[in-house]
């Protein structure tokens, strides 16, 4: 934001006061000229020597108080915070309150306050006051165009570009009035002063063309517009030509189209060096270069490029928070030492958020959670990155179940060892029952660990910040918008920074910082999302209760996809089988209830259900995981194998044979997972036949049974020995599909 502009008007504001002497009047004036020309001290004399002869006039006093702070090289912004606070409570005006500026003279002073807000991060109570100034503006004043720009920057800054488009469309109309009327000839004194300060405007406005055409791209990119974003480019590349911040709107605009290489052809064309520094810019294009390559070639599913190009944004940003200043992130708190401007240059947080994501589907589940718990401190109002945090915390406790499944057959998740030798010689079969039990013990659930446990907060967090169900339906917006992709700072001059978010309308969006905000249809396939990693989790932490809860909740959701009410069938009827509800699970294993199991969601858009949110549509397909059913006969077949051991568990032998008979058939004998190998195993030692359960640990598949009858005392013999290998109860390989 143009400081120059609002500390000028500050100044001018007090020459023109109504009253004041001839004498004030001059001083004013040489006070003026002095600190247009960069003279601090003698602007400060004059404004002393101005106090003495009027020592009621608070605007002296707030104008001594800009001087000092552009002496100070703009940065004692804590201290100008403070003493424009001071003088507010001294006119005994508020922001909240209307009629409190009903006097316009005040407005500077709360226009100066909105500036140190917006440079804090502070966006909800710049808004606030911004809005009110709006309202009390004269059409074609220098003052009235910074309202407006700061007003578009906070709306875009907060993902409002509807509004920011509406005042954009003002400050065109009112430009095209100022235009119009200045060619009529007027006759009188006044309306020439009224056609002078029109033509003014105008000639800023059209001086700020290019500034604007910016701003509408900025806007039509958050809105998904690609046709108006196609036209306001060219206008943005004829205005600005090839200058940093033009070639990155232009990258950002073919990013969203898919064009990834153009995109990385058009950053690699910006000359980022002759860009100004973050000290008088507030923005490290160099941090923002290799940001976006990052972002495109997470887009690209080149992950571990992705976090080579992260590493170098971090390290720009650590080296630009270094030049600031000493201790930069102590200072910024405490918004000394630093100039203003770039007390919005550090993007730590937003890099670190884009890391993390970036690690996940690298699978450094350990690495990813150590950036987005440092992220999740600032952004801890994001529901999305809670659910990341759960994420990472699932996928560094799976184990090695996954790694084994990759390598099917393999005999390391049924046959644990051999003892003995000879007549001796026994095989020990692998336990599945212990599985979950390696969490923390003896430590608080809330120390910050990649442990279930952890976990099970995280969610709890992020459906928390989930807004209630709302019956009735909003109209959906015509430029839907997909969850963005990963960190907001994607563009050079745009999405730059975290977003408050409250002043959106609550039934429209939900707040997701640094990311875009969710939509309604988002924020229902991000509710599912939670509740299936929920019923997970209870069911790894051994609280059936909760996981049936969860997965009822899930299941009756109104649009969920076809892989979430997959498992949530199996992780409901995982629950009930470990409370003995049998005959319940029974009703939720039917094959019939499977009918798809695409990772999408019920939308146009990509809103990976148990996926990546955060994913662009290109990497989504690749990433579906191993043990992940392929098609609906995979998924029924799985349901088969535990249907099949939820019969066992009724001693309905029979009937469990069928079931993995049918199971079998209708897969590659190499994706049959090894508990229904072991299921296989449990029903032929029942049914007394010895050599062919031995037969299929040693082929390591399932084999056809041999028809024969077999007494009932031979039935009871092999019960004893396997107690410890129960039916498998959806153990590991069916449990965790909901994470890559």
């Amino acid at each position: 934001m143009a400081e120059n502009t609002e500390q000028n008007e500050a100044k001018h504001d007090n020459s023109s006061s109504p009253g004041v002497a001839d004498q004030e009047k001059e001083m004013a004036t040489r006070a003026y000229e002095a600190f247009s020309s960069g003279k601090y001290d003698e602007s400060l004399k004059q404004l002393d020597a101005m106090q003495e002869l009027n020592k009621e006039d608070y605007k002296i006093a707030l104008n001594k108080a800009v001087v000092e702070f552009y002496k100070s090289s703009q940065s004692t912004t804590g201290t100008l915070k403070q003493t424009l606070m001071a003088m507010k409570n001294q006119v005994h005006t508020s922001a909240e309150d209307t009629d409190g500026l009903d006097d316009v003279e005040n407005s500077l002073l709360y226009y100066n306050q909105a500036i140190i807000y917006y440079h804090m991060r502070q966006y909800s109570e710049a808004i606030a006051i911004a809005e009110r100034l709006y309202q009390f503006l004269e059409p074609f004043e220098k003052f009235a165009q910074a309202v407006c720009f700061l007003l578009v920057d906070l709306y875009l800054l907060t993902f409002q570009p509807e509004k920011a488009l509406h005042l954009l469309a003002v400050l065109d109309k009112l430009s095209t009035q100022g235009s119009n009327k200045n060619g009529k000839g007027e006759s009188n004194s006044s309306n020439k002063d009224a056609a002078n300060q029109r033509a003014e405007f105008t000639a800023m406005i059209e001086a700020a063309k290019s500034k604007m055409h910016q701003y509408k791209v900025r806007a039509y990119i958050q809105m998904k517009s690609s046709k108006a974003c196609k036209r306001e480019i060219k206008s943005v590349m004829n205005t600005a030509g090839n200058s940093a911040p033009s070639l990155f709107l232009k990258s950002n605009f073919e990013y969203l189209r898919g064009n990834y290489r153009k995109a990385v052809k058009l950053l690699n064309s910006s000359n980022i060096a002759e860009h100004p520094g973050p000290i008088k810019t507030g923005e490290c294009v160099r941090c923002m270069f290799w940001n976006n390559l990052g972002c495109i070639h997470f887009a690209m599913g080149k992950h571990n490029l992705g976090i080579f190009y992260f590493k170098k944004a971090l390290q720009e940003n650590d080296h630009t928070c270094a030049q600031l200043g000493d201790g930069s992130s102590g200072q910024s708190k405490k918004f000394t030492g630093i100039p203003m401007c770039a007390l919005l240059a550090n993007k730590r947080y937003e890099l670190l958020y884009n890391c993390g994501i970036q690690l996940l589907h690298i699978g450094r589940p350990l690495a990813a959670f150590e950036c987005l718990m440092e992220a999740v401190q600032v952004y801890h109002s994001n529901p999305r990155l809670w659910l990341r945090l759960a994420e990472c915390c699932i996928s560094a406790n799976k184990g090695g179940s996954e790694q084994e499944s990759k390598g099917l057959p393999c005999k390391k998740g049924i046959v644990q060892s051999i003892v003995g030798q000879g007549y001796h010689r026994k095989i020990v079969l692998a336990s599945q029952s212990t599985q979950n039990t390696i969490y923390s013990e003896g430590q608080s659930a809330a120390i910050p660990v990649a442990s279930m446990e952890f976990a099970a907060i995280c969610l709890r967090n992020a459906l928390l910040l989930l807004p209630e169900h709302q019956q009735q339906d909003t109209k959906t917006e015509n430029g839907s918008k997909s969850s963005s992709q990963s960190g907001s700072t994607e563009s050079g001059s745009e999405n730059s920074d975290a977003c408050s978010g409250k002043g959106q309308d609550a039934d429209k969006f939900l707040s997701a910082a640094p990311s875009s905000p969710l939509r309604k249809q988002e924020v229902e396939n991000l509710r599912c999302s939670i509740l299936a990693c929920s019923a997970y989790v209870a069911l790894a932490l051994g609280d059936n209760l909760m996981a049936l809860n969860h997965a009822e909740k899930l299941l009756h959701q109104t649009k969920v996809s076809g892989s979430l009410k997959f498992l949530g069938h199996l992780y409901a009827a995982e629950a009930l089988i470990s409370l003995d509800r049998i005959s319940d699970a029974i009703a939720h294993l039917n094959p019939e209830n499977v009918s798809d199991v695409s990772m999408g969601v019920l939308t146009s858009e990509q809103d990976q259900g148990s996926e990546k949110g955060d994913e662009s549509v290109e990497s989504s397909g690749k990433q579906t995981p191993l043990c992940y059913p392929s098609s609906v006969t995979a998924a029924r077949a799985m349901m088969l194998f535990n249907l099949g051991s939820a019969y066992c568990l009724r001693s309905e032998y029979e009937k469990a044979r069928k079931c993995l008979q049918q199971a079998a058939s209708m897969v590659n004998t190499k994706e049959i997972p090894p508990e229904a190998i072991l299921l296989g195993v449990y029903l032929e030692l029942q049914n007394g036949n010895t050599q062919l359960a031995l037969q299929i640990i040693k082929r390591n598949q399932l084999l056809p049974t041999a028809v024969q009858r077999v007494s009932p005392e031979s039935r009871k013999k092999p019960v004893q020995p396997f107690q410890s290998v129960q039916p498998i109860q959806l153990p590991s390989p069916f449990t965790q599909v909901q994470r890559k």
